[in-house]
């Protein structure tokens, strides 16, 4: 059973205003029923470092995308997976776990980036440019859709892009579809010649320098912490351009005290959240996507069991590839089993 109060102690670390003890006695109820027929589906949820707080509360594991849909696959005896993220994140579970039902509680929750590359047009593009470039390689971001996963050679993260890109044997290299992501890897390996899609995040594209700026020049000691996803201009002033799950882990191990965590709002809530004893400044912009997904969206899919994510069996297995190619690439020893089992 949640306790309102001790919620409300931890939920307005977040947001003092919205999480009210009324607002969390009615959240505490709806977690409570999401607990017991999570038991009953024998079902494993996972959120997004970006969800709303109050879906944290009830989730089995909280991370990046590939991460958790990595997580989940080990654990034995889900029979269900709910995806509190995006769509793309949900389909990624779906190719590491077949034989699992998995959910996304809301199918409006997608992603604008993953929407600016469709299947049919990077066939196109590759076409096109393997008439210029005879060992061109493809590198897909894993916010893509499972259908462009399996176009490419290999997927990567925003933790690892640089190091698969260098670990591909192409010089030309076309990345997919993040075009900052594809400028910050160009700068680190200038050895390459990557060729970006014309693509981007919008939520992290609309943070301004000078945002940053602003704040820096009242907390000359506080650590930037900056997306990759984000502009140029604005890495530049990072103290490190990390992943979200390596923004956590930043923040953690840290001596310092004071951090400035440039990419969506979600995940400076879940840092004042479990990090309560270092403070977290606010350079970010929303995702509406990211929220979407509610509490009562929850309860709504692990009562009907839907809408459940389905793939074309050519597809899982081309994207499962592209995903596998990404640790023979970089970490081959950390291979995950969920991968070694699948055919």
């Amino acid at each position: 059973m949640f306790d309102p109060v001790e919620l409300q102690s931890k939920l307005s670390r977040a947001d003092p205003g919205y999480y009210t003890l009324e607002t969390c006695s009615e959240i505490a109820r709806k977690l409570d029923r999401v607990v017991d027929l999570k038991r009953e589906r024998n079902a494993v949820l996972l959120a997004h470092n970006y969800q709303r707080p109050e879906i944290f509360e009830v989730a089995n594991f909280t991370g990046d995308s590939l991460g958790l849909a990595l997580q989940a696959a080990e654990v034995e005896d889900a029979e269900v997976i709910i995806f509190c993220g995006v769509h793309f994140m949900a389909e990624t579970a779906k190719v590491v776990s077949p034989s699992r039902k998995v959910i996304l509680p809301n199918l409006q929750a997608g992603c604008s980036l993953a929407d600016t590359a469709d299947a049919d047009d990077l066939t196109e593009r590759i076409e096109e440019l393997r008439r210029e470039y005879s060992d061109l390689g493809v590198v897909c971001y894993v916010n893509t859709t499972a259908a462009v996963k399996a176009l490419c050679d290999a997927c990567c993260t925003s933790a690892n892009a640089v190091d698969v890109i260098r670990a591909m044997p192409n010089r030309n290299i076309l990345y997919v579809p993040d075009k900052n992501m594809a400028a910050y890897a160009a700068s680190q390996l200038p050895e390459k010649n990557i060729i970006p899609w014309d693509g981007y995040c919008y939520v992290h594209h609309e943070i301004q320098p000078e945002a940053i700026q602003r704040i820096q020049a009242t907390n000359p000691d506080i650590k930037v912490l900056v997306h990759p996803e984000c502009r140029d201009d604005v890495i530049r002033l990072a103290d490190a351009a990390l992943s979200t799950s390596g923004m956590v882990n930043y923040a953690r191990s840290s001596e310092a005290d004071r951090f400035l965590a440039v990419t969506e709002c979600g995940l400076s809530d879940l840092l004042a959240i479990q990090v309560p004893d270092k403070r977290f400044y606010r350079a970010c912009k929303i995702c509406r996507y990211m929220k979407m997904i509610t509490l009562e969206d929850v309860i709504t899919s692990l009562e009907r069991l839907e809408p459940e994510i389905t793939l074309p069996e050519e597809v899982a297995r081309g994207a499962e590839r592209a995903i596998r190619r990404m640790f023979e690439l970089t970490a081959s020893d950390r291979m995950p089993s969920s991968l070694m089992s699948i055919d």
